[in-house]
């Protein structure tokens, strides 16, 4: 469930993440010098930090190629916060003994797992070279890496899912995935995102300080509000998310409900895992944390209901219901859905 508030940094995440001595937390408060992303920006000597732990791969490699099409020079790519538009964040890049550079932990809420399964969007617009949980190679767990070309790539890390597979293109504020605290095992972190910005090869020295919004991110902490696809400069006019891309790769949309002008409640279904999935997408007051509930009602089980103060969506709800009929519904404003038991077997 999303909570609304600021997480304080402490919370950002334990220390010994990658397992990394509490000793480079210091080097990470105080990160070397570095220029503001452009086309031309020279690499900072990668003798600044120390070198990766021995046996971790934070250098992961590609899963998919980028046509050369892909891959143009943009000399002002516009990174963008990589939260929905109107979303209030918490950056902190001095919180991880596991920072190495210009890393940056987000989080929002009055506590730890507040943002648990909120979403993450696309900085700018990419091809998604990484999509994948890391395992034991590193501490990323469920890694989304999307390459913005001219040797831009970003990092997204500790997602509880991805929504987005490798090789496909995405556009600036698409849904890649949500916030989470996967990792490798044995890691017990808080549920974060993790984001970096890397230009070229040879980690960690091509980590970048992060520019949201054509201004560099205020080192070691700031609080950000998005302006990632606002449409117009602000306000969220349009509601970046879709009920397929809040349930996940698979589902398709079996049948909807129109909550007045206030949103719309979708029934959707996965052949590939047999699963129902219930999503609530408002279509009003979009960045704003209003009453909103989605929920899935398998016959013969209790209902199971994601109820409260949303920017965007409640949901997803999901539950398998072989040979059964399904009570679904929700609610967004004042307006309400419920149907009967239907959508059987």
């Amino acid at each position: 469930m999303r909570l609304n508030g600021v997480l304080t940094a402490g919370l950002v995440l334990l220390p010994g993440l990658l397992g990394f001595s509490g000793a480079t937390a210091a080097a990470a408060a105080n990160p070397p010098a570095s220029p503001t992303p452009s086309p031309t920006a020279t690499q900072p000597s990668s003798t600044a930090t120390p070198p990766p732990a021995a046996g971790e791969d934070n250098d992961p490699p590609n899963e998919a190629t980028v046509a050369e099409r892909s891959a143009t020079v943009m000399a002002s790519t516009n990174f963008q916060l990589p939260f929905p538009c109107g979303q209030t964040w918490v950056g902190n890049n001095s919180g991880s003994s596991a920072h190495r550079a210009y890393e940056i932990d987000f989080n929002r809420g009055s506590t730890a797992e507040a943002d648990h399964g909120d979403p993450v969007v696309a900085a700018a617009a990419g091809t998604v070279v990484i999509s994948s949980h890391q395992g034991s190679a590193n501490g990323f767990g469920n890694l989304v890496k999307i390459d913005h070309g001219g040797g831009w790539t970003t990092f997204y890390a500790h997602l509880t899912n991805r929504t987005v597979s490798a090789g496909a293109r995405v556009t600036q504020g698409q849904q890649i995935g949500t916030v989470g605290r996967t990792s490798k095992p044995g890691n017990n972190i808080s549920s974060h995102l993790h984001y970096e910005v890397r230009q070229g090869e040879g980690y960690p020295g091509n980590i970048r300080k992060a520019v949201f919004n054509g201004a560099t991110f205020g080192y070691p902490i700031q609080t950000l509000t998005s302006k990632n696809k606002c449409g117009g400069g602000g306000g969220g006019a349009t509601n970046p998310h879709t009920a397929q891309s809040v349930c996940g790769s698979g589902y398709k949309v079996v049948d909807s409900a129109a909550l007045g002008t206030a949103g719309t409640v979708y029934l959707l279904y996965s052949a590939g895992s047999g699963k129902n999935c219930v999503a609530t997408i408002k279509k009003t007051s979009l960045g704003k944390a209003t009453a909103t509930s989605a929920y899935l009602e398998v016959q013969g089980k209790s209902r199971v209901t994601d109820s409260g103060n949303f920017t965007y969506f409640a949901g997803p709800v999901q539950a398998s219901a072989p040979g059964k009929c399904v009570k679904w519904g929700g609610k967004a404003g004042t307006a309400v859905f419920n149907s009967p038991f239907e959508h059987c077997g």
